[in-house]
């Protein structure tokens, strides 16, 4: 797969400063700061096209988060205003209250997708408190699979990554000028001690190759994948709205 990271990357920061010329003329962005490569590409990314000033990099560790220290990382490299909440507290308290109110133990899915929902609802507070737009961080590999949370990392105001592959994500990372260790690291969900690898159950590298060009020479895999994006795709279309014969 041939890919030309410096045109892309030139292409992108481009459409960011473009993006916020048309929808919000000196706003600020406001990035999630995780620790991982997607977010700290997309802080990379607009402050080429905003300039430091103009991006506030938001970490939000639910507790403890192992890798908040590449989080801090990132915005110390990049210059940009840094800020941490903890969404411990409001985590715990919204699962008392939905315990209190007669419902039964909540799924462990559904723990699973709260915190990312509370972390978005985290970024749009701060967003309106700084003159900002909200940055989306996920990229077309995870898309593609459903690899994220509805109205929680899967929202967003503008999309820097979205119709870019993790191996494509990557050398625009390099092409930023961030740290290898930042741009090659392992994603993992921080959860279950697996990597994003682990628990799709297969690499991104056969992922990628099969979104570019429909190659995947294991059938196992491929019905995998396009199982996967089967049942995923409404998590990225508009919501169906009933329209009345009137």
């Amino acid at each position: 797969m041939s890919f030309d990271a410096k045109t892309v990357c030139a292409q992108l920061i481009d459409w960011i400063r473009n993006w916020f010329e048309e929808n919000g003329k000196g706003c600020n962005a406001i990035v999630g700061l995780s620790g991982g490569k997607d977010s700290s590409i997309v802080a990379a990314a607009c402050v080429a096209a905003l300039g430091k000033d103009r991006v506030i990099g938001v970490s939000m560790p639910n507790g403890i988060q192992p890798d908040i220290d590449d989080a801090k990382a990132v915005a110390d490299h990049l210059d940009i205003k840094y800020i941490v909440v903890n969404i411990k507290d409001s985590v715990d308290g919204l699962i008392n209250a939905i315990k209190a109110s007669g419902q039964p133990e909540l799924t462990r899915q559904a723990q699973i997708n709260l915190p990312p929902r509370i972390r978005m609802s985290t970024l749009y507070a701060i967003s309106q408190c700084n003159n900002g737009r909200v940055a989306n961080t996920c990229n077309l590999s995870e898309d593609w699979v459903g690899y994220s949370t509805r109205y929680g990392d899967s929202a967003g105001d503008f999309s820097p990554l979205s119709n870019l592959t993790v191996h494509e994500v990557i050398e625009v990372g390099l092409e930023l000028g961030l740290p290898e260790y930042l741009v090659k690291k392992v994603p993992s969900d921080g959860l279950s001690g697996k990597t994003d690898e682990d628990n799709l159950g297969f690499t991104y590298a056969a992922l990628d190759r099969y979104i570019r060009t429909g190659i995947c020479e294991d059938e196992e895999v491929k019905a995998r994948i396009d199982r996967l994006n089967r049942i995923n795709k409404f998590k990225l279309q508009l919501m169906p709205s009933f329209k009345p014969e009137i």
